[in-house]
């Protein structure tokens, strides 16, 4: 029986999704299960969606721990996002079904000499006029805390408000609620942006395939830079900080090890414990200005499993379960760049840098806001990719 041709019309083409999201890591996905709730139809186009940055972060949710001078500005998003941390777990628990690891178990920063027991105390310092709350404890205090420090522990600050939460937890359960919300996957990377009319209309992925959309955010982490067909003046300032990490796991029929995340500066460089509920212990991470390597280095483990030996001595006895690195989205001034760029269609979430996963809840709701309403939140206003631009008379945060 011969074939009848079927004519297709324009009516018989698959809908233009209304946003695509270049890049499937926690930022993109976040954008992306925020957007789509807001009623917007979302695509996202990654080759491992939940699988990239957020294999290697440790989750700490340190906003007051990781307060560093001159960042007054970025600590007033992170303290926001910190804030929405305990809703966004509990929301996308029950729409992914998924537990995401999220403790709110407090961090402690210790000190393992003079100078560094002078360093907390500045650090303590510029809590308290930030309106903080940070406990300077003494040695025995932290020890009585966490009676795995090393004895030599000269003081520390408790901090109950830095939570953490398990990244790679996290990423599988955005992806699957992003799945239930009607978000749509596109297993490639985009390798250049679609630009028509002087406005981003799509991508075109590197198989050949081309995905039209309303409006475009690129949320590629320190890969975001590097996208084909961004204008100049345009294509966000973002390069890679290496960073390693090592996991070990606590033996069921171990003590009880620690029960917060401890952190201390060693030797000049900063070294992280954070202890998960199933055994799990992450220690990290290095920082390294190296391009584009990911090797994991002999003496980068070296290193952390030194650092962490010398702030809990313990760990020698605990299998060395993983070791990995990753790449770090950093920023000219180490904040976000967040919202509609000067190229009309096309908005930015990447450039988090340290605060990845801290910032997730804030920059979902962000970029949901701005792509179905086209106005940038108050707090995101600091952090608009505009202060880059050279025409631009706003001055980095």
């Amino acid at each position: 029986m011969p074939q009848i041709p079927v004519t297709r019309t324009a009516t018989d083409r698959p809908p233009v999704p209304d946003v695509l999201v270049i890049g499937g890591g926690i930022i993109g996905l976040a954008t992306a299960w925020r957007a789509a709730q807001r009623g917007l139809s979302v695509t996202v186009a990654d080759p491992r969606p939940g699988r990239g940055a957020a294999r290697v972060a440790a989750g700490m949710l340190a906003a007051v721990t990781e307060l560093h001078y001159g960042e007054q500005t970025l600590l007033g998003l992170n303290l926001e996002s910190a804030r929405r941390y305990p809703g966004f777990a509990a929301e996308l628990e029950e729409a992914s079904g998924r537990d995401i690891g999220y403790r709110a178990c407090g961090t402690l920063a210790v000190a393992l000499d003079a100078d560094d027991r002078a360093h907390l105390r500045e650090l303590h310092a510029l809590h308290l006029r930030s309106g903080l709350e940070s406990q300077w404890l003494s040695g025995r205090e932290c020890r009585r805390l966490e009676p795995m420090l090393a004895p030599g522990v000269r003081g520390g600050l408790r901090v109950d408000g830095d939570h953490q939460v398990d990244p790679r937890r996290l990423a599988g359960a955005l992806v699957t609620a992003c799945e239930r919300a009607g978000v749509a996957f596109h297993l490639g990377w985009a390798e250049r942006l679609s630009v028509a009319g002087g406005r981003a209309t799509g991508a075109v992925l590197d198989n050949g395939t081309a995905v039209d959309a309303g409006q475009v955010v690129l949320a590629g982490g320190s890969l975001s830079g590097r996208l084909g067909g961004v204008p100049e003046d345009v294509l966000p300032p973002v390069r890679p900080v290496k960073g390693q990490v090592l996991r070990l796991t606590v033996p069921p029929s171990h003590a009880p090890f620690l029960s917060r995340t401890v952190r201390a500066v060693v030797r000049g460089s900063q070294v992280y414990l954070v202890p998960r509920e199933s055994g799990e212990l992450v220690i990290g991470a290095t920082s390294e200005e190296l391009g584009w390597d990911t090797t994991v280095t002999a003496g980068g483990v070296y290193e952390l499993l030194r650092d962490a030996h010398e702030l809990v001595p313990g760990i020698t006895e605990l299998p060395l379960t993983e070791t990995r690195a990753g790449l770090r989205p950093c920023s000219p001034d180490n904040a976000p760049l967040l919202g509609p760029t000067a190229l009309p269609g096309l908005l930015l979430a990447t450039g988090h840098h340290r605060n990845g996963v801290l910032l997730a809840p804030v920059t979902g709701d962000v970029l949901a806001t701005a792509l179905s309403t086209g106005v940038l939140p108050e707090e995101a206003r600091p952090f608009t990719p505009r202060r880059f631009s050279p025409l631009s008379q706003e001055q980095p945060v």
